[in-house]
């Protein structure tokens, strides 16, 4: 009786054959069991047994060959999601993006240009920097990427992330007395979908639900919005040089404004710098081109639409983009007690009141003589904020008026220690505050000065919870300081020159942050206002935080 073999490969050698190899291989192995169906003729089944058999093989080499396909990607993207970047979290850092995973923040790992702005040298847990540099890195996502760090995606390239912060406690209330009032705010839940469309072309962007919801519902006490915060297509050229396409981006001043996720701050509310001067999150139609200029030092220049004095709603924009006519009233978007938080420009529609374009840039330094220090100065100008058809409420018109804004940060966790160090400082002039809404309005308390400025210091000390809890847990106590003066300089215009004292404020905040792992963070904040109006700010909080970014 004769025997037959079959021709075998182990299947870890196939992925290293070429792809005509193995075709070669599987009619091979065809032709050898074809040849034993005639010494098995009696058996009827043997056609069908065949069959099945190099149906079976066919399947087993498209499988290994899409895993090699996947290894190769991976391989390609080189150390953008080396081993010590979790690559379900680093979506945006592998990409560029900025809103990649941190690593604890006692680490202080920078994230690169969120998915937006330019990125800086993360440090260990020590403080030491790390090989990673911040630069931009658009490495190609693999497939196997989770889809909310969960599952495995089903489509190549495609990464969705997310973070989200919950808040509750109990504020005081200026405009009721300063009576004390509880609260609680689902403050946002946002998505982060990315795709690498290509190795060197990457789509990112920013879905952002706030308040519970995505418009008004009295039903259901929803009371919030949905919107577009970032959206832009990144073309990696060389490490030096690459763009990002015309889109939805942040505008690249200051740390928290491009790094705005709760583990990122300590704080429950965001740091007071970026709720007025640097109005966070503060994005812009707007390009860019970015890249590393040397190790530790990394750039990006951005050129976008200019913030607008106008603070009021969509529907009092006339048809022919303009303020409201002569004799009807409108908010400013500057102002001495907002600074620039309803500044923006829009989004939506061909909606802009100017067509002044702004440009700013921005500096990430971590300088490798000094461990554990992370730094940036940004600046930002715009020739004209005045929106067309400006007036005054005695109907005459406004000339223009430039805006400049220098920021200055460090972050520093020394070495070998818990101990964390934070500052910056900024600073905004106006090129004619006699033509802005806020000296226009007939409300002298608003009135805006030739500056506004304001400046902020934070110590924070890690402590490892493990021998507590027998756990990676770390608390992080921390106490900030902050000054804003929001009507400093003179003032001009047809109001009365009468600051009221509430622009220059300080800021006492004290609490506790910790981390059960470096993707959620429980927060306890305590925070003291104080401010020179007449019966002060009023404006004390116990606040309590839940926040997480995967």
């Amino acid at each position: 009786m004769s025997r037959c073999h079959s021709l075998h490969v182990s299947s870890s050698l196939l992925p290293l054959l070429g792809h005509s190899m193995r075709r070669m291989l599987l009619a091979a192995t065809a032709v050898s069991l074809v040849g034993c169906s005639s010494a098995w003729a009696a058996d009827g089944d043997v056609n069908a047994a065949v069959l099945k058999k190099m149906e079976a093989m066919e399947k087993r080499i498209e499988s290994l060959e899409a895993q090699l396909k996947q290894k190769r990607i991976a391989d390609a993207a080189g150390p953008a999601l080396s081993a010590d970047k979790p690559a379900p979290a680093d979506r945006k850092q592998a990409i560029g993006s900025e809103k990649a995973q941190k690593k604890p923040p006692a680490a202080e790992a920078d994230k690169g240009p969120q998915v937006a702005a330019a990125p800086e040298p993360a440090l260990d847990p020590k403080g030491k920097a790390s090989s990673k540099s911040k630069t931009p890195d658009f490495s190609t996502v693999p497939s196997d990427l989770p889809i909310l760090g969960v599952a495995p995606s089903p489509v190549a390239g495609l990464s969705i992330g997310a973070y989200g912060e919950v808040k509750f406690g109990s504020m005081q209330n200026p405009a009721a007395n300063g009576q004390w009032q509880n609260g609680f705010d689902t403050a946002r839940m946002v998505l982060l979908p990315t795709y690498a469309i290509t190795d060197n072309i990457i789509f990112n962007a920013e879905i952002e639900f706030e308040h519970a919801g995505s418009g008004f519902d009295n039903d259901d006490k929803l009371h919030g919005t949905a919107e577009i915060e970032q959206l832009w297509i990144d073309f990696k050229i060389i490490d030096q040089f690459n763009w990002r396409a015309p889109g939805i981006d942040l505008v690249p001043i200051g740390y928290i404004n491009q790094h705005h996720e709760p583990t990122q701050f300590y704080s429950v509310n965001r740091p007071e710098l970026y709720n007025s001067i640097i109005p966070s999150t503060w994005k812009a139609p707007a390009t860019s081109v970015y890249g590393t200029i040397t190790d530790g030092l990394t750039y990006q220049v951005m050129l976008s639409a200019t913030n607008e004095d106008f603070g009021d709603s969509f529907d009092n924009r006339t048809d022919a983009k303009t303020v409201p006519p002569p004799g009807t009233p409108y908010f400013p978007g500057i102002d001495g007690l907002n600074a620039l938080a309803f500044s923006n420009p829009p989004l939506g529609s061909f909606q802009q009141l100017s067509n002044a374009l702004a440009a700013s840039g921005r500096l990430d330094f971590a300088p490798s003589f000094l461990p554990g220090f992370n730094g940036s100065v940004s600046g930002y100008f715009s020739p004209n904020t005045t929106p067309r058809g400006a007036h005054d409420d005695f109907g005459n018109f406004l000339g223009s008026s430039s805006l400049a804004m220098f920021d200055a940060e460090f972050r520093y966790r020394v070495p070998d220690t818990g101990l964390e160090l934070r500052g910056e400082f900024v600073r905004v002039a106006f090129g004619n505050p006699a033509n802005l809404r806020a000296n226009n309005d007939s409300d002298p308390t608003d009135n805006v000065g030739n500056a506004m400025f304001g400046y902020s210091g934070e110590i924070a000390y890690h402590v490892p919870l493990g021998t507590i809890l027998k756990s990676d847990w770390e608390a992080v106590p921390f106490y900030n300081y902050t000054y804003e003066n929001l009507q400093a300089g003179g003032f001009a215009g047809t109001d009365a020159n009468l600051p009221t004292g509430a622009g220059q404020r300080q800021f006492h905040t004290a609490g506790v942050a910790v981390f059960p792992s470096p993707k959620i963070v429980l927060k306890a904040t305590y925070q003291h206002v104080i401010d020179k109006s007449l019966v002060g700010a009023l404006s004390d909080s116990y606040l309590g935080g839940v926040g997480f970014f995967f």
